[in-house]
């Protein structure tokens, strides 16, 4: 049981699956041997509960760290362990981009019920891709509280939304050179979540390993005793990377385990 009360936690897309969408068996094998020396494994992803539907106990033990760790949900004991969610101080954020932009498309991600405010086809793909039921509102208001996060499709105006957003600091945002901006509880990324899960989990934070490939694992990385990145990763995530691994296409989890292995 030389892996008990260590942590790992990977990143989905990019990480632990191939660049196909699969996990590999000598990914999964590895995972299991892992597990079997008392070794806690899971996925910190920006999915929401909605929306994650590859839970399974040959490759997960601990629980998922959904939107980007805002929540950590217990797949097996279906039970929520924290949910750091947006209240009412998103709403000057949510309606200052409204004002700029009226036509904008917004989705809010409570655990129950995900709306959608100017559905376009945008956050429509976004939402039957990953199966995801929604319903229209009219104004944010009305999407019931708390939201997990908050997603602005802001496909041609991803600039400007985070130049708005840089004004409300009573909230947290992940800034992209992508089209969707995303908008978190403050002081909330894939770094606090990982360490508040660990705390729960009974695991120090010199047990504590993370592994990603994208912009947004950058906190994570950091905040974990040992970032393993993929060596096609992004930049940004190279560039804090304790150790680079084999690619996502070439068992970037399995390399990471052997790794551990060494160093346990």
């Amino acid at each position: 049981m030389k892996f008990k009360n260590v942590l790992l936690a990977s990143d989905f897309d990019g990480t632990l699956k191939n660049d196909d969408g699969v996990i590999t068996d000598d990914v999964k094998s590895a995972i299991s041997d892992f597990m079997a020396e008392g070794g806690l494994f899971t996925v910190c992803t920006g999915r929401i509960y909605q929306g994650f539907h590859l839970y399974s106990p040959e490759y997960i033990n601990a629980p998922v760290l959904l939107g980007n760790g805002a929540m950590a949900y217990d797949y097996k004991n279906e039970k929520i362990i924290f949910n750091d969610a947006l209240g009412e101080e998103c709403y000057s954020s949510v309606n200052e981009v409204l004002k700029t932009f009226p036509d904008i498309s917004i989705e809010f991600y409570n655990f129950d019920t995900v709306c959608a405010i100017n559905l376009n086809d945008f956050s429509e793909q976004h939402f039957t891709s990953q199966g995801i039921d929604f319903k229209i509102i009219e104004k944010c208001e009305d999407a019931p509280l708390p939201w997990t996060k908050v997603m602005i499709a802001a496909h041609g105006h991803s600039k400007e939304v985070q130049y708005i957003l840089e004004k409300h600091t009573e909230i947290n945002f992940l800034r992209t050179t992508g089209d969707y901006v995303e908008i978190l509880k403050k002081g909330v990324d894939k770094g606090t979540g990982l360490l508040k899960l660990a705390k729960a989990l009974g695991c120090e934070p010199k047990d504590t390993y993370a592994a990603g490939d994208g912009y947004n694992d950058v906190e994570m990385l950091v905040a974990s005793a040992g970032g393993f990145v993929p060596e096609n990763g992004s930049q940004e995530a190279l560039g804090v990377a304790k150790y680079i691994t084999r690619s996502n296409n070439d068992g970037c989890i399995a390399h990471a385990i052997e790794i551990l292995n060494n160093i346990y």
